[in-house]
């Protein structure tokens, strides 16, 4: 496994997830020319999780895609930006190497999955649609950090209720704009209430990841209707949502709904995956990024559940807060439990 992007915020978490991985390993740190001969240890900043000794020694490389196929590399994550990734992780794919990218470049691109693997795993088969597909190489990209916790929590209601709209209004942490992200004098003791392209990203990709399989995607009637700011927080996305409902129900008939909730991740036991994908809280007070940014079971899938509270229901509407890891379950950590999923299902034979 190779790393693409390895000394940014999300190659960082990349890393930190892969380097006593129990099916990846990693061979191989590729980062932008400036950073090519340092060694990754110079320049992590992940204070919440130790970095192998060997894995710190570990030079950092070009991005060069005929060098890694030389090199045998099978599989890359890719922490690209994306106008690095648009070309060169279509180049890696071409060569034969199986891309789980986190780059927005491909994620609307008809012939690539856009996964969640508890909402819609099996829109993983598109990759046999891909050119690059029959050389053994293919790309699989993880969505938006802002709608991976919303659709967790959508996917187990949309299956049992009408739902034609969400209303959802979220509250960004700092790392979602990755390293070094805001100006301090923008973000202190304030809210910055525009994301560009963030409201846009949530309607489209949301309509992709829930819609069904059937010979290929049919896009989601559900439209996502959100408005984005950002906040003085390191990790977490909190999210307020509102659903109209045909339908009565209540509070805690969701609850129950939410807390059942399990894909194929949890049934094939993957490595990363947490044992409850959505973690419901009874407090009034959560979730909170202080207190449920690292929810998920086990250790490994620390941050990779979603947490729902404040559930209540009236008149029809049902509104919660839901809180995610953008930079574990919407970030890296997606990628990995997507690539672990494709191995399980044979796409790595």
């Amino acid at each position: 496994m190779v790393v693409l992007g390895a000394t940014g915020t999300i190659g960082q978490r990349f890393v930190s997830l892969l380097q006593d991985h129990p099916i990846f390993e990693i061979v191989a740190l590729c980062s932008s020319e400036r950073k090519v001969g340092g060694h990754l240890g110079e320049f992590w900043r992940l204070e919440d999780v130790p970095l192998d000794p060997d894995v710190a020694g570990m030079e950092i490389e070009s991005l060069d895609v005929k060098r890694l196929v030389r090199a045998g590399i099978v599989a890359a994550f890719s922490a690209l930006p994306s106008d690095v990734a648009v070309e060169l992780e279509v180049d890696a794919a071409r060569a034969g190497i199986k891309v789980f990218s986190n780059a927005s470049a491909h994620r609307m691109e008809a012939d690539v999955p856009l996964l969640v693997p508890e909402v819609n795993p099996d829109h993983v088969a598109l990759v046999e649609r891909q050119r690059s597909f029959a050389g053994g190489g293919f790309l699989v990209a993880n969505p938006n950090c802002s709608i991976t916790g919303l659709v967790l929590a959508l996917r187990p209601l949309a299956d049992i209720f009408e739902i034609g709209s969400v209303h959802v209004a979220t509250y960004q942490a700092l790392s979602g704009a990755g390293y070094p992200g805001v100006s301090s004098l923008d973000i202190t003791a304030n809210v910055m209430p525009f994301i560009e392209g963030e409201e846009e990203k949530m309607r489209r990709e949301a309509k992709k990841i829930l819609g069904a399989w059937s010979d290929g995607i049919v896009p989601s009637a559900i439209d996502v209707w959100a408005n984005c700011a950002r906040v003085p927080v390191r990790d977490g996305h909190l999210e307020a949502v509102s659903i109209p409902l045909a339908q009565d129900v209540s509070s805690q008939d969701v609850a129950r709904i939410l807390s059942s909730f399990r894909g194929e991740p949890q049934r094939r036991k993957l490595p990363t995956a947490p044992e409850w994908p959505v973690i419901v809280r009874t407090e009034e007070d959560r979730p909170q990024p202080l207190r449920d940014l690292r929810a998920g079971e086990p250790a490994r899938a620390r941050g990779m559940a979603a947490t729902v509270g404040r559930i209540r229901v009236a008149d029809r509407v049902l509104r919660f807060f839901v809180l995610s890891h953008n930079t574990l379950r919407g970030g890296a950590g997606g990628s990995v439990l997507n690539a672990e999923m494709a191995h399980r299902r044979g796409y790595f034979d």
